[in-house]
């Protein structure tokens, strides 16, 4: 398990679901959003029997933010690129 701290929000990595790259906000500001998932307690015993179990949330990022989660998460060190982008563009 680890943690990553961006401004003053810590997220913790074992929670992180996807992460989109070069968005973009509704004013044209880059961007990258965060997609949490973050387990639901019931606070019933009967709720438990629900299939949604999980909260999922995105947070978006702009500004110095973006830039340094863009970096985190292009570098090798943390994420394994399996198509690089030269071939992305012939995957249909």
């Amino acid at each position: 398990m680890a943690f990553i701290k961006i401004q003053n929000v810590v997220i913790n990595t074992s929670h992180i679901a996807a992460v989109k790259l070069d968005n973009q906000t509704g004013s044209g500001e880059k961007s990258v959003s965060i997609l949490l998932v973050t387990p639901k307690f019931p606070l019933f015993q009967w709720e438990s029997i629900s299939p949604n179990l999980h909260h999922y949330e995105w947070i978006e990022f702009t500004g110095q933010a973006a830039n340094a989660l863009q970096d985190y998460f292009s570098s090798y060190n943390n994420v394994i690129d399996l198509l690089p982008e030269c071939q992305e563009s012939s995957v249909v």
